[in-house]
């Protein structure tokens, strides 16, 4: 793409992440705070799937796809995390342009695959209320594998198609990110020319990637309350709704606020509000995940125990 005519082509070899704070106090107080959810949301997901590969009775494709998920957040959260706290400390913000170009590609990479095993997710508490006794035919092994691998390579497409995008838009100056970061519509809002086409494409993969997905688990919930509702026993309702709770509450913590960012034009673009945002889906969510699915799953909290041998006694 070409800077418009007479316009001067100074081309911006780094960029500058202003994170959240200047002021070096509040920064090594943002640093304590955010080393402690980095370590909460990689040591709770490794947990997670350090039980279902070590306990057989979590081989099953339920936990195989919260395995998966637990792996994407903590590669999700490792992207743009350890950056933040080493630019919290230092007095150098700066990221190259390639360095930049490699963190957007992973992090949209990992978001848009996670997008998709939500979907998965849903796919499979579906399976299990409506259809238990087919459920290990319909989801076996090969089909799970082969979904969690068509997954990933969906979410790596789709990331290519919007880094690729957004980072042969010419920038010129400034070179000043108001985030902590390389995302997208925050890296897009410099560009020295006008975006509205890449917005325009952006906007059909969030469709495909957001939408698209949260029909699908709106359709598998309406279909799973249509079959709970027929339980006859009011104990197995309960049981089957809990099994759906968490996947609801993830779900609902990760697409709100993606939504927001990603569904919406640049002109309404507020860098402070943004960033707050942001730390819902990439932080948050991740370290989430493993509280929820562990403190409501008697499978998960049955393997804790059964790994440190303290399931002496359990009913």
């Amino acid at each position: 793409m070409q800077l418009p005519p007479g316009q001067n082509q100074s081309w911006v070899s780094e960029f500058v992440l202003l994170g959240f704070s200047s002021d070096p106090l509040s920064n090594r107080m943002l640093f304590l705070a955010f080393l402690i959810l980095y370590l909460s949301s990689v040591l709770g997901n490794g947990l997670i799937v350090t039980l279902i590969w070590l306990d057989m009775h979590l081989h099953t494709p339920m936990y195989f796809f919260l395995c998966v998920l637990s792996l994407l957040d903590m590669g999700y959260v490792t992207t743009t995390m350890p950056q933040m706290l080493v630019h919290l400390l230092a007095h150098s913000q700066t990221i190259s342009f390639a360095a930049c170009w490699l963190q957007m590609c992973m992090f949209s990479a990992l978001g848009l695959s996670e997008s998709i095993v939500f979907v998965l997710m849903a796919y499979d508490r579906y399976v299990a209320i409506c259809y238990p006794l087919r459920y290990t035919v319909i989801l076996s092994w090969d089909l799970c594998t082969q979904l969690a691998a068509g997954t990933c390579a969906c979410g790596f497409l789709f990331s290519l198609i919007h880094t690729f995008l957004t980072m042969k838009l010419p920038y010129c100056g400034p070179n000043m990110i108001n985030h902590y970061f390389c995302e997208g519509p925050s890296v897009r809002s410099l560009a020295c020319m006008d975006t509205h086409l890449i917005e325009m494409v952006d906007f059909i993969i969030s469709v495909f990637i957001v939408v698209t997905p949260l029909s699908l688990i709106l359709a598998s919930y309406m279909r799973i309350a249509q079959s709970i509702l027929k339980i006859k026993s009011t104990r197995s309702r309960c049981k089957a709704f809990s099994t759906c709770a968490s996947h609801l509450t993830v779900v609902t913590f990760f697409y709100a606020p993606a939504t927001y960012i990603y569904m919406r034009p640049n002109s309404s673009y507020s860098p402070e509000r943004d960033k707050q945002i942001s730390l819902f889906y990439n932080v948050l969510t991740a370290l989430l995940n493993p509280v929820v699915y562990s403190l409501r799953n008697k499978d998960i909290k049955r393997a804790f125990l059964k790994v440190t041998g303290q399931d002496r006694g359990l009913s």
